[in-house]
């Protein structure tokens, strides 16, 4: 029979063991967070450099309020490319959180705004699917396409709120 002693330490013991797992699992759930969102956003990035791409964007930015004027003044090919060149520049600020907490809170936060705007997507873009009785069956585009920022945006704010202290100090 154990006594009370032996099976407080025994609890005491196992409970440190698990605080090591979570602390492990959280490490890593935090890293592919914070990297899986910079693949996303930069294999986003590479493809608005594509025709398809330009064309598949096309619908969603004629459509919104906050984006339309551009095409008043780059050609479909060039906007898509500039958005490029922001969305790569997001994912590589957002991973060079090892060497500059600070440039990587700008750039969690420039994702943030980025997800946000495109959300925005939905409420601009006609995509609720007719032959299933209109709202709240999504289309594919833009709908399905484009609810899944919602936790894209989640990942940048958690990103955001992971690096900000160490660049604030």
């Amino acid at each position: 029979m154990t006594s009370t002693m032996e099976r407080r330490e025994t609890t005491t013991r196992m409970m440190a063991g698990t605080m090591e797992s979570s602390d492990a699992v959280q490490a890593a759930g935090a890293y592919l967070l914070r990297y899986g969102l910079v693949l996303v956003i930069a294999w986003i990035g590479f493809m608005k450099f594509t025709a398809y791409e330009a064309a598949g964007i096309h619908p969603l930015v004629a459509n919104s309020p906050l984006m339309s004027w551009a095409y008043a003044i780059f050609s479909e090919r060039a906007f898509s490319a500039l958005l490029g060149v922001v969305e790569i520049s997001v994912a590589v600020m957002i991973a060079l959180r090892p060497l500059s907490a600070k440039v990587s809170a700008i750039g969690s936060g420039l994702a943030a705004v980025m997800f946000l705007t495109t959300l925005t997507f939905l409420l601009s873009t006609p995509g609720w699917e007719a032959s299933l009785g209109g709202f709240p069956a999504l289309s594919v585009v833009p709908g399905q396409f484009i609810i899944k920022d919602i936790v894209l945006l989640a990942a940048a704010v958690w990103s955001l709120g992971e690096a900000l202290p160490a660049a604030q100090s």
